[in-house]
């Protein structure tokens, strides 16, 4: 258990923390709706109630649509553009190993199943980083899509208005796109920062830095 523990540390510690803080969102959430609510003479609902509404989802959805978003492009640009001097490129003047064919590979039966086999499977898995992210990213922007109707529909019954639209009208409109761009600049602005401060910048013991004595030119050694 202790070693379980230690080696999957990170990844529990980070999921652990989205629970926590989902938790945080749908909590004051709920009280938002209410008093949002409240304000136009509307029913209140119930903690449990809330966690289906389109109010908590279309939230939810938003801001996984960005994160996933932002992870897919970060894989894909960092495989053929590179920064000189960050932890997060590619050497620009030398062959890294995550380039390697895995075609070519001589690991034998260590490598995964998908190495072996070869074929489309191979071409799927050596993308399939990639691709699980931008699945993700999609079915998040579906989500965004269909909540964010049903919030805007609600909000427009609220105010005594006829108009409703369906999920695939509520993406075209100025209020979706409003609600997706204020959050992929923020984004890439981040990963952006990410990159250049790690030219010049350090972190002891993470390996998103460089080792501390390393000199700002020398990239991707993190």
């Amino acid at each position: 258990m202790r070693r379980t523990l230690r080696n999957n540390g990170l990844s529990i510690v980070l999921v652990s923390l989205f629970l926590v803080f989902w938790w945080g969102q749908s909590m004051v959430g709920h009280r938002e709706y209410n008093s949002d609510q409240q304000e136009h003479g509307q029913a209140q609902i119930g903690y449990l109630s809330y966690l289906t509404s389109a109010h908590f989802w279309e939230a939810t959805a938003e801001n996984w649509e960005s994160e996933f978003f932002q992870m897919f492009g970060y894989v894909v640009l960092t495989a053929f553009l590179f920064q000189k001097g960050s932890s997060e490129s590619k050497d620009p003047d030398e062959t890294e190993p995550v380039d390697r064919d895995p075609r070519k590979s001589n690991k034998g039966h260590q490598a995964p199943g998908p190495v072996r086999r070869g074929g489309m499977i191979l071409k799927l898995y050596e993308n399939s980083l990639s691709l699980a992210f931008l699945l993700f990213f999609l079915v998040s922007v579906a989500m965004h899509a269909v909540a964010g109707a049903r919030v805007y529909n609600e909000e427009q019954s609220a105010h005594g208005q006829p108009e409703h639209l369906s999920s695939i009208q509520y993406a075209g409109t100025s209020r979706f796109w409003f609600e997706s761009l204020q959050n992929w600049q923020s984004e890439f602005l981040a990963i952006a920062a990410m990159v250049v401060f790690s030219i010049f910048l350090r972190q002891r013991g993470s390996p998103e830095s460089k080792p501390v004595d390393s000199a700002h030119d020398e990239t991707g050694i993190g």
